[in-house]
């Protein structure tokens, strides 16, 4: 029997004449190697791999170059090679394929009431606060003693618990039990540099802290999803990014370090699953029974944006959350625009100052207020306008603003992003605005002579009706990896949620403070890892496919208004955007039917997209896709808890799979949204279950009804409902000749 080994190779050792350090850089290998020749034990494995280098660096050089021996996730090393070192390693008996690694980027005190998450009531005491449950965070490392991190009320970790802390001291406890360090580049202890990883892991279990807030807003009490659940950290991130080889050896320890689940924030773009380090860690962890739940990615709101892709990764998308802090600009016409800030100062002058706008002149580098962009132009003691968007920050252009003088700064929306808002941390008096209401203020600063403004503070504001709302970030689906797979799954919180940080964060009022307010896709995905948190401690054996479904077929598809979620330009959010929906922790506890998806089952589908040499890089192992047991299917045959199909003329018809895990006696009567254009047929249309675990099979059919509208996409849904339960699952139909 053959086995299929994949070696992230990051320096290859040459028997050609040597090259110059600068020509290498981080290869990912794979090769076949006979069964009877693989050794078992880590060190033999090591000196296995040093045996596919040439002979003269494989005993010199060999041991500093290989930084990851691998031995879960894939069967492999980590090391540099240079291009002429990759073609001599090809001539090896027994390679397969080498490419160049990947560098992934990276992409809470109210956000869980807002998801129906409350001390002594409902889903938090049900699910016991996710206690005894193992979260695993890839990111930039942790801030061991911050109070997010107290193992307050928290049991000593599982048994089955194998991690390691490679932090000082008693800085691991019963809350931390774990804290490693993959990225190469930056050596020691996992210690947080960056902020993110700090944020993120605390959004996913932070413990309970009272009082949290950023400079005296959004005060309240912090905590991350799951709050009494096991953090282990694995730092794969620094300054320098995210390098692929990296995360793949983080995954290789999480698995066997016994994580129930992986919440990781980082990726990069698009590519085919067997090109992509954390596709490929992901279904080694999924077949070890280990949910992995990825950020999608901030490239929207264009569509076709998407990272994290694999129908075995649980891809989320972001929103916002009903928290508002406002900062409203008054005009000398007395017109008022309410915009966001969390900086809220009480001692800018509410008497009118000078407005400009920085790109009244034509000039796009100052509209954008990018950095030294306005040092020409007479800012001094004004109220600036800046346009968002040109690759800057948003924090990054009121620096601009306050170096060059300027009294405060008014951030309009560039017109993608129309009426998505942010609260930031701004370092001066500032009210981030809407795309319509900046024009509003560009109309009034060109009709007058002396245009004046000023910006009025007025705090935290809850209540806000048109959440959840699509961010105009979140990335956007169709999927280009897999354009038969609906994505992204979910979305969740992302937009200004304040979580742990690890230094203060300071204004130009020296307030200082532990907690910090960021967006992306990054802090939508921890509220997703936390809220698995939950359902994994409630049903501790349910796979990983089972509990993303429990989460896509109980999402909500309405905001706090009971319409529709709408997207940044306030109107509604189709399917690429929102997936399933938006998360609700308490219906994903409860989900009366659930979608599984076996490991045969995703290697089938993958014998339906790839070769067979191909589908063994992602497997990890040698498969025979045309035998008995692999037969390539379609993404639409999947047992996934969506539909996304191609219609021509021709109609089409897929199963469905459903296990009840609700109450034993229970029938579900089918309800079809309608699907422009499409014909949707469902038989049976009554599903009885006489007891728990009972599975049942049904058919969808698929025909056109309209053939006028080719290349457009349509949507729609199926939904199973029984006295308890609606049990719902999204339709996208792209319509072709």
């Amino acid at each position: 029997m053959i086995c299929v080994f994949l070696l992230f190779v990051i320096s290859f050792l040459s028997s050609q004449p040597v090259i110059a350090q600068s020509t290498r850089q981080t290869y990912i290998v794979h090769v076949n190697l006979p069964a009877d020749q693989v050794p078992g034990e880590s060190q033999d494995l090591e000196t296995w791999y040093r045996s596919f280098l040439p002979e003269v660096t494989a005993t010199s050089e060999g041991p500093s170059r290989i930084r990851h021996a691998y031995r879960n996730v894939i069967t492999g090393f980590a090391a540099k090679l240079s291009p002429e070192e990759v073609k001599e390693m090809e001539k090896k008996e027994g390679f397969l394929h080498a490419r160049p690694e990947r560098m992934y980027a990276l992409k809470t005190t109210h956000s869980p009431n807002f998801l129906g998450l409350y001390q002594n009531l409902g889903p938090w005491p049900e699910s016991n606060y996710g206690k005894g449950v193992i979260i695993g965070v890839f990111d930039t490392g942790i801030t061991p003693g911050h109070p997010s991190f107290d193992d307050e009320g928290i049991p000593p970790p599982p048994a089955r618990w194998k991690g390691k802390c490679e932090l000082k001291g008693t800085a691991c406890n019963n809350k931390l039990i774990g804290a490693r360090n993959f990225a190469g580049d930056d050596p020691g202890p996992p210690i947080d540099h960056d902020g993110h990883g700090t944020h993120t892991a605390s959004t996913a279990a932070g413990n309970f802290v009272s009082g949290a807030n950023l400079f005296g807003q959004a005060n309240g009490v912090a905590s991350g999803m799951s709050p009494l659940a096991h953090l282990a950290i694995y730092k794969v991130c620094s300054e320098d990014g995210c390098f692929e080889s990296d995360s793949m050896a983080a995954f290789d320890a999480a698995i066997e370090d016994g994580v129930d689940l992986l919440s990781i924030s980082i990726g990069g773009i698009s590519v085919p699953f067997y090109e992509d380090g954390i596709a490929l860690g992901a279904f080694a962890a999924m077949e070890n029974g280990i949910l992995v739940s990825c950020s999608a990615d901030n490239d929207g709101p264009n569509y076709s944006t998407l990272e994290n892709e694999a129908p075995w990764i649980l891809t989320v998308g972001a929103s916002s959350i009903d928290r508002n802090i406002v900062a409203t600009v008054l005009l000398g016409n007395q017109e008022e625009y309410n915009g966001q800030s969390v900086y809220q100062t009480h001692d800018f002058p509410s008497s009118l100052l000078p407005l400009i706008n920085a790109g009244s002149e034509g000039n796009k580098t100052a509209e954008l207020c990018t950095p030294g962009s306005l040092n020409d132009i007479d800012v001094k003691g004004k109220v600036v306008l800046c346009l968002r968007g040109g690759n800057v920050a948003r924090i990054a252009k009121g620096q601009t603003v306050k170096d060059a003088g300027g009294a405060a700064m008014i951030l309009m929306n560039d017109k993608p992003d129309a009426y998505d808002t942010l609260a930031d941390p701004h370092v001066l008096p500032a009210a981030h605005v809407s795309y319509a209401d900046g024009v509003k203020i560009r109309e009034y600063i060109n009709s007058t002579s002396n245009p004046k403004a000023t910006i009025l503070f007025k705090g935290t504001v809850i209540g806000d009706k048109t959440a959840p709302m699509v961010a105009s970030y979140s990335s956007r689906g169709p999927s280009r990896a897999s354009p038969l797979i609906l994505k992204p799954d979910i979305i969740g919180p992302g937009s200004s949620i304040l979580a742990a940080w690890p230094k203060p964060v300071y204004n130009t009022t020296n307030v200082k403070a532990t907690f910090n307010m960021i967006s992306g896709t990054s802090m939508s995905c921890p509220h997703l890892s936390g809220i698995a948190g939950l359902i994994k401690s409630v049903h501790p054996d349910w796979s990983p496919a089972m509990i993303k479904s429990a989460i896509m077929t109980s999402a909500t598809q309405t905001n706090l208004n009971n319409s529709l979620i709408l997207d940044q330009r306030h109107l509604p959010a189709d399917i690429f955007a929102t997936g399933a929906g938006h998360v609700n922790p308490s219906r994903a506890l409860d989900p009366g039917l659930v979608y599984d998806i076996k490991t045969r089952d995703y290697i089938s589908y993958l014998c339906y997209m790839y070769t067979e040499n191909q589908v063994a890089i992602i497997v990890n192992r040698k498969i025979n896709c045309g035998g008995s047991k692999y037969k390539g299917v379609p993404g639409p045959q999947l047992n996934y808890p969506s539909f996304a199909i191609q219609l021509g003329h021709r109609s089409q018809t897929y199963p469905r799979t459903v296990t009840n895990v609700g109450d034993a006696k229970s029938s579900y009567y089918v309800q079809i949204e309608n699907v422009p254009g499409v014909d949707v047929t469902v038989e049976p249309k009554v599903l009885a279950f006489t007891k728990v675990n009972q599975k049942k099979t049904y058919t969808v059919s698929f025909s056109r009804q309209d053939f006028t509208a080719n290349g457009s996409y349509v949507q729609g849904s199926i939904a199973w409902i029984s006295a308890k339960h609606i049990v719902r699952i999204p339709i996208s139909v792209h319509l072709v000749l």
